[in-house]
């Protein structure tokens, strides 16, 4: 059966009106979800270790008898990592090396302390320092991420931060051995087999086994979103995130059934993931759909790609390249790939992405597991104004100000004039004591 996707023309009239319907998403929070995290939220934060064994006993059937009882020991995470396959421990350990050596070389991009002395010698700079002990939310359930342990804990440790406090639910107590695994390869101090928003409440409040943290990163379910949103200020958060995105901009030169199933890449997430292309060949258009509809049969998330396409994907006929870089502009994706023979000659223009793939041959699928950048990457647009996950996130700067006494000669008397001006005249006065030859 035919996946009625939309196919959108931005020559044809009414076109902006049909975009605006494709683009569309309610971030809007389920009011009854609301109220029960915020209850979660209170009740751990009062009770501590009681609420959280109560809340996993009931919502992932926990037979655990203690908060203590639910910490995965170092011993197990290393039966894991011994445990899977060759194959398995290779990939990972692959993959890590690579996220490894990519956010060690933005530590030295972004992540070191600096100052400098001006004219007057006075010191000037930033301080950077790691942060002392964050939190990782591991998605369980439905689906098990070890890539997602790579992306949060590995950056954090070439931060340095001092300790990293993983959770992650285990429905049934079924602890999936390749997320312990890269638990382990990663080198998590500690693992605790809590989730939900309980596991956030833990995490941001601290009880008397999970110790307090600094910050919390990860994706998961509503009530997490929930329950990070609600404890941001407490604790620092990484991001909300929204329904996965793909952006693919192609030229039709790459394979179509290549392009099919990178839509289908991030359609088999979610029922309200996102797939679009923008191209302007119109003859290419039609064959990714022809590849559409004859892949997505032997697909075993067929219904969740069918759904998502048909809901939220669309095929647009751009009038060039250029107009396609301009309405990628205004999506602000979380994946773009740029599928074209000459990918650097597009790469210029195109200004809000979470992450840009270049060329045929960069599918989105190895961004989200051994590429070596983050995969966490800001959706729903806010690709406008925040970036992926990095080593910066688990920083934090503080200036360094060091004036000297010909400095205070020099910036006293502007100090003082633009304290006056706010009716500050303490201020004023503490620049003004330190000037030469003042009158008592």
């Amino acid at each position: 059966m035919s996946v009625a996707i939309r196919q959108l023309a931005t020559a044809a009239p009414g076109f902006e009106a049909e975009f605006q319907r494709v683009l569309h998403w309610s971030a809007q929070t389920d009011q009854a979800i609301e109220e029960r995290v915020a209850s979660i939220l209170a009740d751990v934060k009062l009770r501590g270790d009681a609420a959280v064994l109560e809340y996993t006993q009931r919502f992932e059937a926990s037979t655990a008898q203690s908060v203590a009882a639910l910490e995965i020991a170092h011993a197990e995470l290393q039966a894991a990592r011994n445990a899977i396959t060759p194959a398995q421990r290779s990939a990972l350990a692959a993959a890590a090396r690579r996220v490894r050596s990519f956010h060690e070389r933005q530590l030295d991009a972004c992540g070191r302390s600096w100052s400098y002395r001006d004219d007057d010698g006075s010191l000037l700079g930033q301080k950077v320092t790691p942060l002392d002990r964050v939190g990782i939310y591991v998605p369980g359930g439905k689906a098990a991420y070890p890539s997602s342990v790579l992306m949060s804990a590995v950056p954090a440790k070439v931060a340095g931060v001092g300790e990293i406090i993983m959770v992650v639910p285990t429905p049934n107590g079924e602890r999936n051995p390749l997320v312990l695994a890269a638990a382990a390869i990663a080198d998590v101090d500690r693992v605790f087999a809590i989730g939900g928003a309980q596991a956030i409440a833990a995490l941001a409040y601290g009880t008397a086994t999970v110790p307090a943290v600094d910050k919390i990163t990860g994706p998961g379910n509503a009530y997490v979103a929930s329950a990070k949103r609600r404890v941001f200020g407490k604790v620092g958060i990484d991001m909300i995130a929204g329904p996965s995105e793909i952006l693919v901009l192609a030229d039709g030169s790459t394979p179509p059934d290549w392009v099919a199933m990178d839509l289908f890449s991030q359609a088999e997430h979610d029922e309200l993931a996102q797939s679009i292309l923008l191209c302007p060949d119109a003859g290419y258009i039609a064959r990714v759909k022809t590849e559409i509809d004859r892949l997505l049969p032997g697909m075993p998330r067929r219904d969740v790609i069918r759904a998502s396409l048909e809901g939220r994907g669309a095929l647009i006929h751009t009038r060039s390249m250029d107009e396609a870089c301009a309405i990628s502009n205004r999506i602000a994706p979380e994946h773009l790939e740029v599928s074209s023979r000459d990918p650097h000659r597009w790469e210029p223009l195109l200004v809000h992405a979470g992450a840009i793939f270049l060329g045929a041959f960069t599918s989105e699928s190895l961004g989200d597991y051994c590429a070596g950048p983050n995969h966490v990457l800001p959706t729903s647009g806010t690709a406008r104004f925040s970036s992926p996950l990095g080593v910066y996130d688990f920083q934090k700067r503080s200036s360094l100000i060091e004036v000297s006494e010909a400095g205070a000669q020099v910036l006293g008397p502007i100090a003082a004039e633009l304290a006056y001006g706010e009716g500050l005249q303490a201020h004023a006065k503490a620049a003004e004591f330190r000037l030469k030859g003042r009158v008592q």
